[in-house]
């Protein structure tokens, strides 16, 4: 079973004859202990703060059984490791001669960014937290209403862990009895050329080691493994 915040991702899934649903990753409306294994792909670095995020985490386990497995993959900070270029940086070379790329370096000002309020539920677990983080060098505070966040210019390696990535809204030509699909497609690719206007998706890309100790900090999992793999962070736990 699947599930996801867009009504027009789910609506393919249904299409395709898979089972899904809306839903927020805060509130997912299934029974607790009900799942053998849940998977979260690129979901926790789109919310704004650590306790959010921890939250994000918990009712993530709540679904589980006991013995139960999830697979967490979160942005990485680091899209260069151990010498290496991840995916995301290489595919700005690759892209070279196929189409004039989207110069985004004019937005590279600050914006103001309405972040949305976080709830002071587990901030006693959140901020022992943010402590932690911050004696390993990672930039881990909850971001305020006031923050200002850089815009980020794709295909490049990160120079903030909070920050906005543009988007472009696409949309389909099709017949007028037909309706118009629309997706987001990043800002440096070929079908961006001609689309208007540019949206900024609110991103915290996770350092070493910061997904691995949000989840060691709940007593009621053990952290099977932890590795990287193209440009992202990645997590197995096991509910206990």
């Amino acid at each position: 079973v699947g599930c996801d915040r867009s009504k027009n991702l789910v609506d393919i899934c249904g299409e395709k004859h898979f089972q899904a649903f809306v839903c927020d990753a805060l509130s997912v409306p299934m029974r607790s202990g009900s799942c053998d294994a849940c998977i979260s792909i690129a979901v926790i670095h789109h919310f704004s703060t650590a306790e959010r995020r921890l939250a994000t985490i918990c009712e993530l386990v709540r679904l589980l059984r006991p013995g139960g497995m999830a697979l967490i993959y979160v942005w990485a900070m680091e899209q260069q490791y151990k010498n290496q270029k991840s995916k995301y940086l290489k595919e700005k070379n690759d892209s070279k001669g196929k189409g004039k790329e989207i110069n985004t370096s004019t937005t590279q000002r600050l914006l103001t960014d309405q972040v949305p309020g976080s709830s002071r539920q587990d901030s006693a677990c959140s901020d022992q937290l943010i402590n932690d983080l911050k004696d390993e060098g990672c930039d881990a505070r909850p971001m305020g209403a006031d923050s200002r966040l850089p815009v980020h210019t794709n295909r490049t390696s990160f120079q903030s862990q909070d920050l906005l990535v543009p988007w472009h809204l696409k949309g389909g030509t099709k017949k007028k009895e037909e309706s118009v699909d629309t997706v987001l497609v990043p800002a440096d690719s070929k079908e961006s050329q001609e689309l208007s206007p540019i949206f900024h998706r609110y991103y915290h890309v996770f350092c070493e080691g910061e997904l691995e100790a949000v989840c060691r900090s709940l007593d009621c999992v053990r952290v099977q493994k932890s590795y990287y793999d193209q440009g992202n962070w990645c997590v197995i736990l096991e509910k206990l």
